[in-house]
């Protein structure tokens, strides 16, 4: 699995962490004082990478949790075929179906980009 150890105290708004095992891209994060028997806490929410669920984690600054390391990547469209599209890598030329977001209409020979972790893609808007 491509992912890395970062303190919580490294974390801001759009970067990625992982909660219940799923990649999120943080969309807000807060941080409360130590308290008098404790240390500072912090929040963070964000919205799954893939599935877009909603999630938030609540740790101490100074817990460490999972990072994915998630591939930005240019590709080509060679077909289209119904909400589905074969899409070619620009780098590796390897070809793979995709499905297409709702809001993008694609067109054979049009360059796209899109993130990859472990198997899973998506089109970046």
């Amino acid at each position: 699995m491509p992912r890395e150890q970062k303190q919580v105290r490294e974390l801001q708004e759009g970067s990625y962490v992982m909660m219940e095992d799923s990649p999120c891209k943080i969309n807000a994060y807060s941080t409360a004082k130590p308290g008098k028997h404790g240390s500072a806490k912090a929040r963070i929410e964000g919205k799954g990478v893939f599935d877009g669920k909603k999630r938030s984690l609540s740790q101490p600054v100074d817990a460490k949790v999972w990072v994915p390391i998630i591939q930005r990547k240019q590709g080509q469209v060679v077909s289209v075929s119904g909400d589905d599209a074969q899409v070619m890598d620009l780098d590796t030329y390897e070809t793979f179906t995709m499905r297409i977001p709702e809001d993008e209409d694609f067109t054979p020979d049009q360059n796209i980009e899109y993130l990859e972790y472990e198997g899973n893609r998506k089109v970046v808007g």
